[in-house]
């Protein structure tokens, strides 16, 4: 009878492997349980990036924006012309340029705070590159406590994703930083949904005041003769009638109210912090651009002074804001790809950005009055590669 192999022996030898020994508290807290985005993805997107023209306008402020930064490819420092990975970004499949689909891949970050990048490979290469909603996509953590596949649904149908040990996984998920979630990014959509929430308030209040005459209501007040104070039924559904058809809405605003006898108009005015409703509402705005990271002053938004004028504007956006979300993107999408091209690195070249210019001719002209620097030397302060021979 052949002898069985004894299983534990054989695990008692097993090589040891690299392991988070924190991460394994949390796959132990729900092992094998799918980890859904801990909000209503959808609702958020209505109220936030649908309907409010602030939160729209600095999502896609920052989308096209960071998808237009030029992206370059370089192995051991020097800028490649030429590289299975250029093709890649900027024709990433037969319906998006390279532009269209970074610009979804940073709005959805923005939006849900996760974004994510299906890469469909042949023979082992990365051939094609898809934006997959995050609404759609959920983590599955293992054993160790890190995502181990990733599951997509959609129309009543799911594929899974599961990270290869060896080679590129074929989901890359970036996300931004959250506090209390292991899995999942914060969006500053979510951060700043009570500011969207009192914005959109507001607008309904503006909206509700054009639909009754851009003014505060009042009150009719019926002085009848005694033993007929009140207004009978039918004579208050006429009235109210009346009022509605002939005296509602911003194209009978202004016209003269015409009373019966006993009637008397009695103006119901609101205070002047009452009515203090659109500065609340510029405040909501800067919130909201606050938590996005753009200046009031690029949206147009009243009452900003931070900045002198609009290329301080403009400037302190692109560094503070589109900069680090395209680098943190470029190290990403570089360690991503590492299995396939090891020896490529994706970068961000700042010194193309049109933007920049002013702090380019500014870097140019310190480096071209060092004069303990030779010409080899500058260009590869500024960026640039070895002159030819």
């Amino acid at each position: 009878m052949p002898r069985l192999p004894n299983l534990f022996n054989r695990a008692a030898k097993a090589p040891e492997a690299k392991a988070s020994a924190a991460k394994a508290l949390i796959a132990m807290h729900r092992l094998g349980a799918p980890n859904w985005t801990p909000r209503d993805y959808a609702s958020l997107a209505r109220s936030g990036f649908e309907r409010n023209v602030i939160a729209y306008r600095c999502v896609r402020l920052t989308a096209e924006a960071a998808a237009s930064a030029p992206l370059k490819i370089t192995e051991g420092g020097e800028v490649l012309s030429d590289h299975p990975l250029i093709d890649l970004l900027a024709r990433p499949n037969d319906e998006q340029s390279g532009s269209e689909l970074l610009e979804g891949f940073y709005g959805y970050l923005q939006t849900a705070g996760n974004a994510y990048l299906e890469s469909v490979a042949l023979d082992g290469t990365p051939r094609e590159l898809y934006v997959l909603r995050p609404d759609r996509m959920k983590v599955r953590a293992g054993h160790s406590g890190w995502a181990e596949a990733y599951e997509y649904s959609a129309g009543g149908r799911s594929v899974v994703f599961r990270k290869p040990e060896i080679g590129q996984s074929p989901i890359l998920h970036l996300k931004l930083f959250h506090p209390t979630n292991d899995h999942y990014g914060l969006s500053p959509l979510e951060a700043a949904s009570t500011a969207v929430d009192l914005h959109n308030a507001a607008s309904a209040w503006n909206k509700s005041l054009l639909d009754n005459a851009a003014r505060p209501s009042g009150a009719l007040v019926y002085k009848g003769p005694d033993g007929a104070e009140n207004l009978t039924t039918e004579q208050f559904g006429r009235l109210k009638s009346e009022l509605e058809d002939a005296y509602q809405g911003s194209a009978n605003a202004g016209r003269p109210l015409v009373l019966d006898g006993g009637l008397e108009w009695r103006s119901m005015s609101l205070s002047p912090s009452d009515m203090d409703f659109i500065e609340a509402k510029n405040a909501a705005a800067r919130e909201i651009a606050l938590a996005f990271g753009v200046p009031p002053m690029l949206l147009g938004i009243p009452g900003d002074n931070t900045y002198s004028n609009y290329r301080e504007a403009n400037l302190a956006f692109w560094k503070q804001t589109v900069l680090p979300l395209v680098k943190k993107t470029a190290n990403a999408l570089t360690n991503w790809f590492s299995p396939v091209y090891p020896d490529a690195k994706i970068i961000c070249q700042s010194t193309d950005i049109e933007a920049l210019s002013a702090d380019r001719d500014a870097l140019w002209a310190r480096v071209s009055r060092a004069e303990f620097l030779n010409d080899d030397e500058k260009r590869q302060a500024l960026g640039l590669g070895a002159r030819d021979a």
